[in-house]
Formats: structure tokens, sequence, C-alpha cells
């Protein structure tokens, strides 16, 4: 039986057909729908960020969504229900160099329902674990890391151009691949997605960043619904180093602001899981 309490369902309006959680899942998390896109998969975002809005302390041994959420368990839960349920998981290299051991996986997010996730992925037809997609237009990145080197995961690098001779000149792991796109510049999320999609057939794609990534996503409206952890606390901001929020490098508001529609609400204690859907560019 599990430790954690179940999160306390406060809104639920999703759209979409119940998922075949397991009961364990089911009983902590309640119902998760997805709606269906014909045609395309579904693109999904997963952050957890302050009450004043920071996502990343930005200090070296502290940079990834642990300091943030506190560490709590029921962000981890989610965390891993989510990268359950997709086909791929997409970050930029910044992430990577943030959390440099990690894989992106159900499992490592919340090794304790390592078993349930993998019965979620058994009952969707997944055989095996989401594609780990990193993004890096300079193929800046280091292949002597976990994700690559461990053969956990199957690894898309999406690069540039020259990003891939640079990856290439190195050699690479059995288990990566490279999608190289044409150009030298900031690497587009069509682009992206289409790299993706090739790589592997998906129907659910989670993009879990960093901000650059996420703004680039909200700004070409490739995002469906972003799932947002809200933790209780205040980290500040004092100019000394930059401390990052949801979205880095595009601007919306006032000229064009981007509204999002609330999907639910839970909570577990003091943090608050919130599901906002956005409506796809035109």
């Amino acid at each position: 039986m599990s430790p954690l309490a179940p999160l306390e369902v406060l809104f639920e309006g999703a759209r979409g057909s119940d998922l075949p959680l397991p009961p364990e899942l089911a009983t902590l998390y309640g119902p998760l729908r997805m709606p269906s896109h014909p045609g395309r998969p579904a693109i999904i975002g997963n952050f957890v960020t302050t009450l004043d809005g920071v996502v990343s302390l930005n200090v070296p041994g502290k940079s990834g969504g642990g300091p943030i959420s506190g560490e709590n368990p029921h962000d981890r839960m989610t965390m891993g229900l989510l990268r359950a349920v997709a086909d791929a998981v997409v970050v930029g290299a910044g992430t990577l160099r943030a959390v440099p051991r990690h894989r992106w996986t159900a499992a490592h997010a919340s090794p304790a329902f390592a078993d349930a996730y993998q019965s979620l992925r058994t009952n969707l037809g997944k055989a095996d674990p989401p594609l780990n997609v990193i993004v890096t237009a300079r193929g800046d990145i280091d292949l002597d890391l976990p994700v690559f080197q461990s053969g956990e995961v199957p690894v898309l690098v999406v690069t540039t151009t020259e990003g891939a001779q640079r990856i290439g000149d190195r050699g690479l792991p059995r288990s990566t691949r490279i999608a190289a796109v044409p150009g030298s510049g900031r690497l587009g999320t069509e682009a992206i997605l289409r790299a993706v999609r090739h790589a592997h057939p998906s129907a659910v794609i989670l993009i879990e960043g960093g901000p650059q990534l996420m703004g680039d996503f909200f700004a070409q409206g490739c995002l469906d619904d972003l799932y947002l952890t809200l933790a209780p606390q205040v980290a500040g901001r004092d100019g000394s180093v930059e401390r990052p929020g949801l979205v880095a490098g595009q601007r919306f508001a006032p000229e064009q602001p981007l509204w999002g529609t609330l999907v639910s609400v839970r909570r577990a204690g003091s943090h608050l899981f919130l599901r906002y859907a956005f409506a796809p560019a035109a």
C-alpha cells in the first residue's frame, strides 16, 4: 500500500477519455483524461514553480525541480505518471546540464511506483521507456552522461547540421541517434516535433523544459496542456544570478497574451497541482 495520501481533487473539468490507470495510481491521482488530436500527438508540458514564479534556483547542484518543489513526493509521483503516459520526453541541453545524472523515465522520477508505472505503460501498449529527446542547437552535450551511456533509454539528440558534426566527431553510444535540422541557429518547435515523430511514433509528447524551450512551444502554439505544480515557497531574486520563470526568450503580453483554460486542480498539503489547456495555433 502506498504511504502517500491521495491527491485531493478540488476541480476536474478535463475532457477526453479516461486513461487505464492501475488501481494504485488511480487512487493517488484520480482520473487522468487525455483528449485525442486526430492526425497529431498531444503535446503536454510539466513544470514546478515557486509562488514568486521561479522554476530554477540556478545554483550548482540545486538547479533542478527538486529544490523548487521541496522534493515533494506528490510532485514526483505526478511527474512519473506523465512520463508513463508519454511516448517521448523532450528537454533542452540546459536541463540536461542542471540534472546530469537524470534519465527521463517514470521510474527515475519516483522509483516507489515503478511497477505501477510499468503496468500503466503495458495497459497503453507502450513496451519501451519513452524516447528521451535532448535539444541542443550547438551540440554542446556530454556524451558520457548516464542518459547516453546507461542503455536504459533510447535517446534522440535534435540539433543543427553544425551541432551534429560536432557530436559525430566524438562518436555515439549505441542507444543514441542524431536528428540534424538544416541551419545553424535556434531550433524551431515544428522541426523538433517532426524529428521526434520520424524517430518514434508518438501519441503523447511531454515537454519538461527548460524555460527557453517551453517559451518556444508556447510561441508557436504547439502546447495543448500545461501541468503546473505550485510549490508554497518564495525563492526571491536579487539580480546576482538569473532565476528564470516558466518562459524565457519570448514575450507575449501585452501585445499577444496567452490565456489558458483551467482544466483541473488537485492539492497535497500546501502544494497545488494545476492543469491548463491552451488553444493550438491555427
